[in-house]
């Protein structure tokens, strides 16, 4: 088989990209050997986050890295054995984590953030997804006066970015969620974002929307990549599938692909649980609610509530470990009435990060046709479409909607 743009991972990133080179004429075959948003897509806490705009820095402050080095915190955990073998990479987070450091990622990933729930409205309405969708923002929260007066002032701060949010007090907070208990003392109500109540549920309607339209999506082995004689050829259930492009947008499992072609990009993993929940004694769940203080997010879902927690530094295959989960869902039943599991296990998956808190999206330097589309850490649902937009403008030689210089594996090699 023959095509002119082979895509390989058909997570919210994947899929986003070959919909879009698709709408610009390309013939794309879309390539992964799981179902599309079986992945990372499938169990992330669904915010299509715009208010988003500092990225997530590596802590600077004493206190704080002598906190975590005891390693009891819920909202971040790291195995012992892990830790030594990523001590490189999180030497690099920290120093890009600096005031300077985070003020260039926040610059960088401003023009995608901006347009993240303008590029997925266009999908969802031609996808006739709007069901999964609601337009009724996040709720962070906080339990204690502390806590809640530095995140009013924080908020203040961010008003440059001209984002719309409301400060509520207890009773307005309870009023917008009347089952949360009387262990939170306010909240911050951010309404320019969206969520989504089956992020894998809502990749999948991108890729049946992309299929709709012409595309093919077929199960084959990412790893199998070749280059020969100047075209790139990836072996399928269909037999070998061969393209003059190649968009390598596997999320975590992309180093698998350009490291054996010499690009050291500092590709890492933050691995996050979920679990679902009922509602004790018939307990609702209006608003995806975020509890800062606790690293973990509490999301009204088809399949329950959803609880997802922070970060965990530890290999890709080691054993999924309920620790940090069992940590989160007791600061969760603290604040919200949470009733019984409805998971036989913890739902595991792993977030592509890189130090300096921004994706790569761009051609590779030493091989013609291929091109990179991931690290899009805790953001990848939020801005799959509008870095598969960048893509495949750059892709197919149309203007960018912003400069693409910040997020090129040049910066690396």
């Amino acid at each position: 088989m023959h095509c002119q743009t082979i895509v390989l991972g058909a997570g919210i990133v994947g899929v986003s990209t070959a919909l879009h080179l698709q709408a610009r004429g390309r013939k794309v075959i879309l390539i992964d050997r799981d179902e599309p948003g079986s992945g990372t897509s499938h169990g992330n806490a669904g915010l299509i986050e715009r208010s988003s705009v500092i990225p997530y820095a590596f802590p600077r402050e004493l206190s704080s890295l002598l906190r975590y080095g005891l390693n009891r915190q819920s909202d971040v955990r790291y195995s012992l054995t892990h830790v030594p073998k990523i001590a490189p990479w999180l030497f690099k987070y920290w120093q890009n984590s600096s005031a300077a450091g985070l003020k260039v990622a926040t610059h960088a990933m401003l023009p995608l953030v901006q347009r993240c729930v303008e590029e997925h409205d266009a999908l969802i309405d031609a996808a006739g997804l709007g069901e999964l969708v609601k337009a009724n923002g996040w709720i962070e929260v906080f339990r204690n006066d502390a806590a809640f007066s530095k995140a009013k002032a924080d908020a203040h701060a961010l008003a440059p970015y001209g984002l719309s949010y409301e400060v509520l007090d207890r009773q307005q907070l309870h009023q917008r969620e009347t089952d949360l208990s009387d262990n939170v003392v306010g909240g911050i109500h951010w309404l320019d974002p969206k969520t989504v109540t089956n992020p894998g549920g809502l990749t999948r309607g991108y890729a049946a929307l992309f299929v709709k339209r012409g595309g093919q999506f077929i199960h084959g082995d990412a790893r199998t990549l070749r280059q020969i004689a100047g075209e790139w050829q990836v072996d399928s259930r269909q037999g070998p599938i061969t393209a003059a492009e190649v968009v390598i947008a596997l999320g975590p499992q992309s180093a698998d692909l350009f490291k054996p072609l010499g690009y050291r990009i500092p590709l890492e993993i933050k691995r996050g649980y979920h679990m679902h929940y009922q509602g004790r004694d018939g307990a609702e769940l209006k608003h995806s609610i975020c509890d800062g203080q606790g690293g973990y997010v509490l999301a009204p879902m088809a399949q329950g509530i959803r609880l997802t927690t922070g970060i965990e530094f530890a290999a890709s295959g080691d054993a999924a470990n309920e620790i940090q989960l069992k940590r989160c869902e007791v600061l969760a039943r603290r604040i919200f009435p949470l009733g019984q599991r409805l998971d036989a296990q913890p739902w595991l998956g792993r977030r592509p990060c890189l130090p300096d808190m921004r994706p790569v999206i761009g051609p590779a330097a030493r091989h013609k046709g291929l091109w990179f589309n991931f690290g899009h850490a805790h953001h990848g649902l939020t801005l799959g479409p509008v870095s598969g937009r960048l893509l495949a403008e750059m892709l197919t030689g149309e203007a960018t909607f912003t400069d693409p210089a910040p997020y090129s594996a040049a910066r690396f090699n």
